[in-house]
């Protein structure tokens, strides 16, 4: 019984810790000091992209008809974010987007986005709010590239384990309104980009493939990255990344004459809220980086040994870390980084007493099949094998499968805490002792 009510408590501890790295970047916390004033005598246009779209565009709109007391009719706005993430707006419109396939609601809202974009003038202001996921939400594909050959290779590099920004190397030079094409629609209207990041380094240009930021990286990149992969490309495909029209804009540009973009808020910020949180909570923190990358495996097994280790010593100790992970999908089955990564935890940890942990996604979803009813990802505790044995769950064999899902569903221990709206980066915390 104590060692139930132990576990409970610290999983209770590990969701205080979550929701605190969420609250850090949510959209009112960091926006509204960024937000630029109005024009003086032209319109507000609020362009919105991303998993924290709805939120932001909300924010936004409050703050300028609210506190500055802007006219409604000078305002105009439209945001898209994933599916089910949508929030109340009163001028902003917001749209339902694909995420992580794109999907014909994105390819409609990218046209809309343009359209719209092409009615500013040059006593106008575009305030551009950009999160992850902007990429799948928004697709505008070049000339003789459809959706459908899209949205294939989107499934192509999901399952290849090739980072973002290598992802979003080639996305860019397949659109029409990524790596700086959305900027060259705005002007002559000025441009302010306000970013949440969900990427290392926190580059601009990789966030949503960076609509309206200068792009550094090539089509010969985007090919480097398409053979590193495996990855088979489509007859329009191939042709559209041999086509020098489709290069992405570059520094010094003049789409960016009128415009500035920044980093409204970081994964660092998720993190250090996390850590904060997890002091307050009597832990000794450990940080492991809050940028990590790799197969989420591989590091989970690292993280593993890492906690046998320390919990020689005693506790109470929090190893935290953030960063994106990656899986190279092999298998048919369900899941994403954080549910990988907390399968692969449990096995290396075999069951060793006094270590709870939880992995999951900032933004409310794991992997998944693009609902908003995806987990974001799972706990562990020191019965997560001993209880898989008893409902005849084989962890290695569901690992080889990549059926992260299956396994932590039958057992009921996904995290399941619906859309957040925002998107900083993934959480891993695992915490040792009493």
């Amino acid at each position: 019984m104590f060692e139930s009510l132990r576990i409970r408590s610290r999983r209770r501890h590990c969701t205080a810790i979550f929701e605190a790295a969420v609250r850090a970047v949510a959209a009112g916390t960091f926006l509204p000091p960024l937000l630029p004033e109005p024009p003086e005598g032209g319109r507000l246009a609020i362009l919105a992209a991303g998993k924290a779209a709805g939120a932001m565009a909300a924010v936004a709109e409050a703050h300028y008809r609210d506190e500055l007391g802007l006219p409604p009719e000078r305002l105009l706005g439209l945001a898209v974010t994933r599916h089910g993430y949508g929030v109340p707006t009163r001028g902003v419109e917001i749209l339902g987007a694909g995420h992580p396939v794109p999907d014909a609601a994105s390819l409609a809202a990218a046209e809309r986005m343009l359209d719209l974009a092409d009615t500013l003038g040059p006593d106008d202001l575009a305030v551009f709010l950009l999160s992850g996921g902007a990429s799948a939400n928004l697709v505008a594909p070049v000339a003789g590239v459809t959706l459908e050959e899209k949205q294939a290779l989107t499934r192509a590099l999901l399952r290849s384990g090739a980072p973002i920004d290598a992802m979003n190397a080639v996305r860019k030079h397949l659109s029409r309104i990524k790596g700086g094409r959305l900027a060259q629609r705005i002007a002559p209207a000025r441009l302010v980009t306000i970013a949440l990041s969900d990427v290392p380094n926190d580059d601009l240009s990789a966030i949503g493939s960076g609509p309206t930021v200068p792009d550094a990286t090539t089509l010969a990149d985007a090919c480097a990255v398409l053979g590193r992969y495996d990855i088979p490309l489509s007859p329009g495909i191939a042709a559209a990344l041999a086509d020098p029209a489709n290069e992405t804009l570059k520094p010094g540009d003049p789409a960016f004459g009128r415009s500035l973009a920044m980093i409204g808020a970081r994964p660092r910020d998720a993190f250090d809220a996390a850590c904060e949180a997890a002091m307050r909570l009597g832990y000794v923190v450990r940080d492991l980086g809050c940028d990590l990358e790799g197969e989420a495996r591989a590091i989970a097994a690292q993280h593993a040994a890492l906690a046998l280790r320390e919990a020689e010593q005693g506790g109470p100790l929090a190893l935290i870390s953030g960063g994106e992970l990656t899986v190279t999908i092999k298998g048919d089955g369900r899941g994403g980084p954080n549910q990988e990564y907390a399968l692969a935890l449990a096995i290396g940890l075999g069951g060793a007493p006094g270590i709870v942990a939880l992995a999951a996604d900032t933004d409310g979803t794991d992997g998944g099949r693009g609902e908003p009813t995806d987990a974001a990802g799972a706990f562990i505790d020191p019965t997560t094998l001993a209880r898989a044995a008893e409902h005849g769950l084989d962890p290695a064999a569901h690992l080889e499968r990549n059926d992260s899902t299956g396994f932590f569903e039958a057992l009921g221990d996904l995290h399941l805490p619906g859309p957040t709206f925002t998107n900083a980066n993934d959480l891993r915390v695992i915490l040792i002792g009493d």
